[in-house]
């Protein structure tokens, strides 16, 4: 991407559009990130799940935010489960522990917010 001053962003000079789809590709039997900007009060990640994958449970300090891109993944938060489907989002609450898994393959974005 060249050598674009982007300050504390990583990933996407500022300034320039970008198409999220194609900043991550799919790597078959695997997830793929790529933060897009990381900053002190919060990071924008883009994620690409081959079908299968996930993540396991986990717990984090602060909201997170998932907008699917495409593809059908299953979030659970708290033991509840959700299926989400391309353009849906939902917000993953602070200290609850959550967990993705690919129904099949898909991309989102997290947007952790630290404030």
């Amino acid at each position: 991407m060249g050598e674009e001053k982007t300050g504390e962003s990583t990933g996407l000079p500022a300034g320039q559009a970008a198409s999220l789809a194609n900043l991550v590709d799919y790597r078959e039997g695997s997830v793929v990130s790529r933060t897009i900007v990381r900053k002190e009060k919060g990071n924008v990640t883009l994620f690409a799940f081959d079908r299968g994958q996930g993540l396991s449970e986990h717990t984090a300090p602060f909201d997170a935010l998932v907008h699917l891109l495409d593809g059908e993944a299953g979030i659970t938060i708290s033991g509840r489960e959700h299926h989400l489907r391309s353009g849906d989002l939902i917000l993953m609450p602070a200290n609850e522990p959550h967990a993705v898994k690919a129904i099949s393959r898909f991309k989102m974005l997290l947007t952790m917010i630290r404030g």
